[in-house]
This record gives C-alpha cells, structure tokens and sequence, in this order.
C-alpha cells in the first residue's frame, strides 16, 4: 500500500468516527491526547501518524488499530512499515471483527527497536507469541524478557512496550477488546 492510499485511509476513519460520535477536533484532541494541530494534519492528509499515535487515536476513540488502516479482504497483503517507525513492520493476521472483538498482527522489529505505548481501553488484554529472536515486553512496571517459542498475557489498559534484545525479533499480537 503507497503511503498516499495509507493516509488516506486513516484520514478518513478518523472522520468518520469523529463524525458518528459528534466529536469536534478539540474533543477528540482532549479524548485522544493528540494534538489538535496534528489531528487536522492527519484529516487532511498532510501527515501519517506514527504507531504510537495511532494507538492513542484508537483508544481514544475506543476503536481498533486495525481499522484505520486494513479490513479482512486486505489483512493478507503485505506488511506494513509505518512512516517513522521504519524499524517496526506490522501485519495484519486478522483485522478486528465485532464478533470475535479481537484483532491479530505479525510484527517486526528490527535494530533492538523499542515501542512504547501509552495504556489502551480498561479491559483490552493482549497476548505476545514470540516467533524468533529474543523479545522483552513491558507491563506491570517490568521489562519481560522472552525468546522464540515464549508467550506472554497482560492488561494494556496501562503503558506496556515491546523492545528487539536481539538484532530481529518477529511476534505475533493478539488484541482481545472487551465486548
């Protein structure tokens, strides 16, 4: 996907839900803790959000990541390389769907990269399977640290991050939202 059809899309889910929840900019700045100046920048598609962001519009606005950027029909297609965020690929396994309120990603990292994120929704679990290379996870205040073949489950309705110990690291993530 170019970077133009990328911004696109998230531009346009963001008016949209915007739109069905009668929010105006400076509401959605305060839901989101994102600027106004660069929610707008977002809308009329003068910047791509990093991850990070991204995160912060979706619980925010108590929507999924995935919506922003892919549906089902797409979540086959090749990885994703966010803008400023070149040393993290994301893969949408599965997009999220109502009935399963959960979504699926493969992602890599690469460099030792490091992702923090802020909390997301109360009650949205996530579940990290490690695939190779070494992982360290922050939840509960604690770096994790896992290697391939691994797993881990925590809350991330609090600040929690992924880190590459080693040069490569490729997980899977599991989002499960509350119904």
């Amino acid at each position: 996907m170019s970077e133009q059809i990328f911004k696109s899309k998230i531009s346009k889910r963001l008016k949209t839900l915007r739109k069905e929840k009668g929010l105006s900019l400076d509401a959605t700045a305060k839901l989101t803790n994102v600027s106004k100046a660069m929610l707008g920048q977002i809308e009329r598609e003068e910047s791509s959000p990093t991850i990070a962001v991204l995160w912060k519009i979706a619980s925010g606005l108590n929507a999924s990541f995935s919506s922003f950027f892919s549906n089902q029909k797409e979540a086959d297609i090749a990885q994703r390389t966010f803008p400023n965020d070149e040393n993290m690929q994301v893969k949408t396994l599965f997009a999220f769907s109502q009935d399963s309120a959960m979504e699926m990603f493969e992602i890599t990292l690469t460099h030792h990269h490091k992702q923090l994120s802020t909390a997301h929704s109360t009650g949205v679990i996530e579940h990290i399977i490690v695939r190779s290379g070494c992982l360290s996870v922050f939840y509960d205040d604690t770096w994790h640290n896992l290697e391939a073949g691994q797993t881990c489950r925590f809350l991330s309705d609090q600040p929690h991050g992924y880190q590459a110990v080693s040069e490569c690291c490729v997980f899977e993530n599991i989002i499960c939202y509350p119904k």
